[in-house]
Order: structure tokens, then sequence, then C-alpha cells
């Protein structure tokens, strides 16, 4: 067979629509799939590059890390005792994505309140917020005839991702994460951090069901898939970045508008270019001291901690300020790796 034609260098939007790309990236991925979970490294290596459609269920699945029994173990949940909650899905699943053909069918409906079910069931320290459905479309439709994997990957994808985002009282867990988000705009773009601040538009009135849902409820879902795609390939911090990309592409409209403008402006979220979205947010993403977009409430298994990372900073102080801190860990990597980039200025008195 001749080796395939280089189409890497074309926008991802044809790469998904040439046959003989596809037919070629299919092949490598299926070698990789039959040898998961030894092969996830080189998984997530071409990953990187992209994933082809085809297959996109299963690479999702194997970077969530998703194996063992999981048929056996949704089948012996509860999906069918009446509950408080119910009423509620009801409600939420007619609304969500009714322009897929497949999430609007009564399959669809139905299998996507069993999967709320389940997960609702499963996690009786957390409670069912407005979003999840969102959160569980993007694997219900990757995943339709599958009913097992699609909870198996939402069920690995919130504890990495939006770990105690669905508590009770979760406004602790939000509010330090807006805080972060305003740090990351003040790191990047400190004249649009300013100028957001000046007017008092601050990211509670615009970025709650940004992260709540990682964007699943704000974007339709052939965007999701090419956000989500980049995003299981990094951490928690991810749609932090993702946000700062749709400010970033909303700039000049936002630093030209008052208060009243910008409620108006966000209120009904112009059309954002998802392949300029996922180049910036990637760029950010591994640019940032990482210490920048660490938090209290991350999930510890993800994110393990060392003496040189930041800890028990208090929400007052974070709010307090303005400008990010970075850790000892971060300062020495960037001493070490990167020394033209950092500039360190000693504000100690002499005796200090």
């Amino acid at each position: 067979m001749p080796p395939p034609y280089d189409a890497t260098g074309l926008p991802l939007v044809i790469r998904e629509k040439d046959p003989e790309y596809q037919f070629h990236r299919v092949i490598l991925f299926r070698r990789l799939l039959h040898g998961y979970p030894y092969t996830k490294d080189l998984i997530v290596k071409e990953a990187s590059n992209d994933i082809p459609p085809l297959l996109r269920g299963e690479v999702w699945a194997a970077l969530l890390s998703i194996k063992g029994d999981y048929e056996r173990q949704y089948l012996k949940i509860d999906k069918e005792t009446p509950t408080t909650t119910d009423r509620q899905i009801e409600v939420d699943i007619p609304r969500c994505h009714q322009y897929n053909e497949l999430l609007s069918s009564t399959e669809g409906h139905r299998k996507l309140k069993r999967i709320l079910k389940a997960w609702v069931y499963q996690n009786s320290n957390y409670v069912y917020w407005q979003g999840l459905d969102s959160l569980t479309a993007p694997f219900l439709y990757l995943n339709f005839n599958n009913e097992a994997k699609a909870f198996a990957c939402l069920s690995a994808f919130i504890p990495k991702y939006l770990h105690k985002f669905f508590l009770k009282d979760n406004s602790m867990v939000i509010q330090e994460y807006l805080a972060k988000f305003s740090q990351l705009i003040a790191f990047h773009d400190p004249k649009l951090a300013n100028h957001l601040h000046d007017i008092n538009f601050y990211p509670e009135l615009f970025a709650i069901p940004w992260f709540l849902t990682v964007f699943s409820h704000v974007f339709p879902l052939y965007k999701i898939l090419h956000l989500w795609d980049k995003l299981l390939l990094g951490d928690s911090s991810f749609p932090l970045h993702i946000g700062l990309s749709v400010l970033t592409q909303l700039r000049d409209r936002l630093l030209n508008s008052g208060f009243n403008e910008c409620i108006l402006l966000f209120s009904d979220l112009p059309e954002v270019d998802i392949e300029k979205c996922v180049t910036y947010s990637m760029a950010t993403f591994k640019s940032t001291p990482k210490s920048i977009t660490a938090r209290e409430h991350q999930n510890g298994l993800y994110h393990p901690k060392t003496e040189f990372d930041i800890s028990n900073v208090t929400l007052q102080e974070l709010n307090r300020e303005r400008c990010p801190r970075i850790s000892a860990a971060d300062l020495v990597d960037l001493v070490r790796n990167d020394p033209d980039k950092i500039l360190i200025i000693d504000i100690r008195n002499p005796v200090q």
C-alpha cells in the first residue's frame, strides 16, 4: 500500500471529509484500540493530531481510561424507581440538543433519562443540576447503541473535569473557578481584564453555564465534539482556556462596550470560530504556568500536590488578588527551561 499523502496541514473539517486520509487514520486507530490499555500513550499522541469521527466514541472512552466490566456495573444500577429528580429530568430532556435526530428521537429521550437516573442513583453525595443533560448528550450521541459505555464515560468525565461541581451547595467550588478565570484573563490580557473590572462585568454574569456544562449547553454538538477532542487531552483547567479563547474572539467588541452592551452580547452569544478557539485554547494551556489555574477544590487524584505548590489560599484572598500567584515549582521550572520568559523582581527590603 503506498504511504498516505500528508493532509495534516489542512483544516480539520477538510481532513474529516477526506476519504483517503480518514481511511489511513481509521486503520491506525483500530490497531491502537485493539492494544488498549497498553497502547494508551500512543492513542493520546495520535489523538493530539486529530480523531477520526468514525472511532471518536471508542477513542474518547480510551482517553477517559474506560475499561473493565462497565456493562455489568450499569445493569446493576436502578434506573426505573421514581425519584424526586424525575420531574426536572423530564423537563430538561426535550430541550437538549433537539436539532439532532438521534437525541430528539423517542429512543434518545428514553436512553438519556436512564443514564441521568443511573448517575443520580450512583452519586448520592451529588444532586441533579440543570445542564447535566447537556453534559451527557455528547457521550450518548457517540455511543447511542452502547448506553453502558455512554454512562461509563460520563462517570469518568465528571470526577476529572467537574469535581464537586454537582454538590448541593457548590458555591465555593464555582466561585473559586470563576476567580481563577478572572486571574487567567488578567495574566494573558490585562487590558481586557481591567476593562471588564472597571465596568463591573464579572464572570459570574456569563460564565457559570460555560463551566458547569463544559460548553456543551453553549455550542452545538458538532463544535463540542471538536472542542472535547482536545479537552480530553488536558486537565480540569482546560475549560478556563476555552473561556479565555471565546473572550479573545469577542475582545474588540468587549473593549468598546459598557456593562449593558456586554450583557446583551452574552445573552445571545455571537458565532464562535471553533477551530480558532481550539488552537488558542491549546496554546494558552501549554504556555500558562499550572499554578495559575490550580484550585483547592480540584480532584487530587488528577492533580497531586508537592510542598512547592500553592495551598491554603482562601476564596477571600483569591478574590482580592487580581493578578495570579505562581508556585515555587513553576518558578523553578521556568528558570530552568524558559529563562527568557521570566523576569524576577525581589521586592523585599535589604534586611529580609
